[in-house]
């Protein structure tokens, strides 16, 4: 198997130490950026087999957040909340020194990316955005308030529902560590046919921190980058539904349905890559 050639550097941002990983050129003339933001409960080796083939003609950062990985938080305090995790991401852009990326995230990373696109600091440091398998939060809250709404679309939100089962069973203390050691882990590495490889407790923070008493904006700052969904259709922890909705104040938007389940990222590796090279055109 072809070696990688991986550069490594750490990035100290407030409270944290981020691992951030580079591969393929040198940015500059001619070579396009590829910032890859992982999901919970990876770290950025959940990309390593698509980055295999990216890393060929696109430079290639991707890192671990902070609650993840080789990263590091600082105190008993750490703040894992979402402008938290933004700020990180920014501050990989200006620490790799890539002029502008094509932000792409996974689960958690795409949460992250929908709001990182929505921070005046993307004007010009990113010019596309992948998401799959990760909504906006605010656009996840309209969402689920205009089914409630609509009596016709309880079964629809019912099903999704159903699906979010565990980010409330993530709320209660203790008792998610526990599973996550007992039987979680080993789900998880089935799912996603990968060895979790990562302390996935570690990562309940995120759901501690930024689902207890959130309050979303009712209207949304509007995306002008061009957005790419993806939808895998075999989701178990998503409705392909949750798309509707988006054109209303995302200006440019893809929606791309595959026949994969969540981590159609690490099961699929060549036909991601392949989309991530595609240029991004509306319908």
């Amino acid at each position: 198997m072809e070696t990688l050639n991986e550069r490594r550097r750490a990035v100290a941002v407030p409270g944290a130490v981020l691992a951030v990983f580079e591969f393929g050129p040198e940015p500059g003339p001619g070579v396009s950026s590829l910032l890859l933001v992982h999901g919970y409960p990876d770290d950025h080796r959940v990309f390593l087999p698509a980055i295999r083939e990216l890393a060929r003609t696109h430079h290639v950062v991707a890192y671990d957040t902070r609650n993840a990985g080789a990263s590091a938080v600082h105190g008993p305090d750490a703040d894992y909340s979402l402008k938290a995790l933004v700020d990180d991401a920014f501050a990989v852009l200006a620490g790799v020194g890539a002029p502008a990326v094509h932000l792409v995230g996974h689960d958690w990373g795409s949460i992250q990316g929908w709001a990182a696109v929505q921070d005046p600091r993307a004007d010009g440091r990113i010019i596309r955005y992948t998401s799959i398998s990760g909504p906006d939060l605010g656009h996840f809250s309209r969402w689920i308030r205009g089914r409630i709404r609509t009596p016709g679309a309880w079964p629809q939100l019912g099903g999704q529902l159903l699906r979010s089962w565990y980010i409330g069973a993530f709320l209660v203390p203790v008792l998610p560590e526990a599973a996550w050691r007992l039987f979680l882990t080993r789900r998880y590495e089935k799912m996603a046919k990968r060895d979790v490889g990562n302390d996935p407790v570690r990562g309940l923070a995120l759901y501690r921190r930024n689902f207890r008493g959130r309050r979303n904006p009712a209207v949304p700052t509007r995306v002008a980058v061009p957005v790419h969904v993806v939808v895998p259709l075999k989701d178990p922890f998503l409705t392909p539904a949750l798309v509707e909705g988006l054109e209303s104040w995302v200006d440019d938007v893809t929606v791309t349905r595959v026949d994969s389940g969540h981590w159609w990222p690490v099961t699929r590796p060549a036909e991601f890559a392949a989309l991530l090279r595609q240029p991004v055109t509306t319908p």
